[in-house]
């Protein structure tokens, strides 16, 4: 009886899930009547609010779930696709629903949204990762140094979701996030003096 009713809990979190990634994309807003969203699950009103307290936690937690289904797990097993292989496949993502994102981003839940992004994405970047780009780092700067990277990654993301011309290239930023990378985990060379000894 338990497990029945436990699996019930899963199909309608993720019936909603779906219709709020699904409706937001079509009506490019977050500005949903929590009524639309039942409806386009088929689930009673009250059940959103049960199972996630209100719309945009409901919103927020679809985008987590999105990111999470698509890329999180994905990156997870793939040790051997190359940074730029992993970079096209999160640009490819963001541009195959951006409607979705550009909402979200743009919409009543983007603190949270962002804030979602950034927790997730950081967990892809291990403290072992970092120093072996940076060298030795202790605890708190490998933070400090991962919500830098992650946030940084994250505004760029953002204003090309958001203010990009169509059609979203994602080569194109695949490419630039890899230069930025790279500018920032390998030592650039010392320019040379200029003639006559004057720098």
């Amino acid at each position: 009886m338990q497990d029945r009713q436990a699996r019930r809990v899963l199909r309608s979190r993720a019936a909603l899930m779906e219709a709020a990634v699904r409706l937001v994309s079509e009506r490019g807003t977050t500005a949903l009547p929590v009524i639309d969203l039942s409806e386009a699950a088929d689930v009673s009103r009250q059940l959103v609010y049960i199972q996630f307290g209100d719309r945009d936690t409901l919103l927020v937690a679809a985008a987590t779930d999105l990111v999470e289904r698509e890329l999180i797990a994905a990156a997870a097993g793939t040790d051997s696709t190359s940074p730029h292989e992993r970079l096209l496949a999160m640009t490819r993502h963001f541009a195959r629903h951006r409607p979705f994102y550009r909402a979200m981003l743009t919409g009543s839940c983007a603190f949270p949204m962002t804030r979602a992004l950034n927790r997730l994405f950081g967990s892809l970047i291990t403290t072992a990762g970092l120093r072996e780009q940076f060298g030795d780092l202790d605890e708190a700067t490998a933070e400090d140094l991962k919500a830098l990277v992650t946030g940084g990654t994250g505004a760029i993301v953002n204003d090309w979701v958001i203010d990009a011309e169509d059609p979203l290239v994602p080569q194109e930023l695949a490419d630039r996030l890899l230069r930025v990378t790279s500018a920032l985990t390998h030592n650039r060379p010392t320019p040379a003096p200029a003639p006559g000894g004057h720098p």
